[in-house]
């Protein structure tokens, strides 16, 4: 596991903010905010991208570049793949796949700017190819000299989530004994935050106290608060690992996806649709309800997705929902788009490590239609053996993991 996260860079400092419940979240510095509703977001402080990519590259780049060469890079060292001495053979056995909700659309947003600012000759050249989804993930892969697939999956918030899946499915098929895999966004840009405050889908109430704004399930939530980051993992056979001496963390023992059931309930808040993702990771593990003993929320801290995805639970889980304990990292880091769903992943993996359930901090007014046990303000000790990860996106799509501790 590696990790780039607005609350800790690498998986250490991230392990201790999540478990002590530290908010990530801050008034926006990367540019000038005042004249915006919105002026907080989940930035990734003290990153220095110029320690991963050229300052002649720079310019040619989006952002989620360096994040996700960092990530990666801590990834492999946990893995223990001494990436600059492998054979071409085992170079073509190791793929990447990366989960991006929005790409390098920071980058093009950039581009659209010096253009129409009149600063045509500062444009990049590689506008064009830097700025599509699918070049994202050779960035990375050309970086470690990795032969293997190179590819992105884009399903808007879900689409780490998928990524994991997609990589998982990969393996299973015998195409590659080795994935990185994970998820990256840098979406804090003007005019996305202009966009997604068109959609009043951020909060604006909270610019005198940034590291409160995220607030999912309580009562007076307003909207999600914009982040980035990278978290990235390498999936591998079991065995595989072990013969390397890599650290195991956990197995993923099931995946869902639909773009189904997520949307009756959204549509209906009483449906009888249950969280049907859920159901199929659920199944392909083995498990039932009474096996889940913790589940990572999508949590975004708006009023109607914390209303459905807490309906949603309680169809999936039935009576042993009221019982398993659940949190929402959003509420640490913000939401941190196609990104958010690795991002989850890796605080339930720390949870499993340290039997310590992370806090849904912020949960300030108890909203009676979200009566699940979010874990408020303060982790709890806990044994998790299966643990679930939720994750919805744009489109009804619902994805979700199921994760078992070796």
């Amino acid at each position: 596991m590696g990790v780039v996260s607005p609350n800790g860079i690498g998986r250490e400092a991230f392990c201790r903010a999540v478990l002590a419940g530290k908010s990530g979240v801050s008034r926006i510095t990367r540019f000038d905010a005042s004249n915006l509703p919105v002026q907080v977001a989940g930035e990734v402080k003290d990153f220095d991208e110029l320690a991963w990519v050229d300052q002649r590259e720079r310019k040619h780049v989006s952002r989620i570049i360096p994040l996700a060469l960092a990530a990666s890079t801590e990834a492999l060292q946990d893995a223990c793949i001494d990436y600059e001495h492998l054979s071409l053979e085992e170079k073509r056995e190791i793929g990447v796949v990366l989960g991006s909700g929005g790409g390098a659309q920071e980058f093009s947003e950039e581009q659209y700017r010096l253009w129409h600012s009149g600063h045509v000759k500062q444009v990049s050249v590689f506008c064009i190819p830097s700025g599509t989804m699918g070049t994202q993930s050779s960035e990375v892969s050309m970086r470690f000299g990795f032969r293997g697939m190179s590819h992105v999956v884009t399903t808007g918030c879900t689409s780490s989530t998928d990524a994991l899946g997609y990589a998982l499915r990969h393996i299973q098929a015998g195409v590659h004994s080795t994935i990185l895999v994970g998820g990256v966004d840098a979406p804090i840009a003007p005019g996305i935050i202009k966009g997604y405050t068109m959609l009043r889908a951020l909060t604006s109430s909270w610019n005198h106290a940034p590291e409160r704004a995220s607030r999912p399930f309580s009562a007076d939530r307003d909207g999600f608060v914009l982040s980035e980051g990278a978290w990235m993992f390498v999936l591998e056979n079991y065995d595989h690992a072990r013969a390397r001496g890599a650290r195991t963390y956990a197995e993923i023992a099931g995946y869902g996806s639909t773009c189904d059931a997520f949307h009756r309930v959204r549509m209906d808040e009483n449906a009888e649709e249950p969280a049907h993702a859920v159901e199929l990771a659920m199944e392909e593990a083995g498990i039932t309800p009474e096996d889940v003993h913790y589940v990572n929320l999508h949590g975004t801290s708006t009023q109607l997705n914390d209303r459905v995805e807490t309906r949603a639970l309680k169809m999936a889980l039935g009576g042993r929902a009221a019982k398993v304990p659940m949190s929402a990292l959003k509420s640490q880091i913000g939401h941190a788009q196609g990104a958010c769903g690795a991002a989850g992943l890796a605080a339930t993996l720390v949870a499993m490590e340290h039997s310590r359930i992370p806090p849904t901090i912020n949960l300030e007014q108890p909203d009676p239609r979200c009566d699940l046990d979010y874990v408020p303000d303060v982790g709890r000790v806990a044994a998790i053996e299966h643990a679930i990860c939720n994750c919805v996106a744009f489109g009804s799509k619902n994805s979700a993991l199921v994760l078992r501790k070796l």
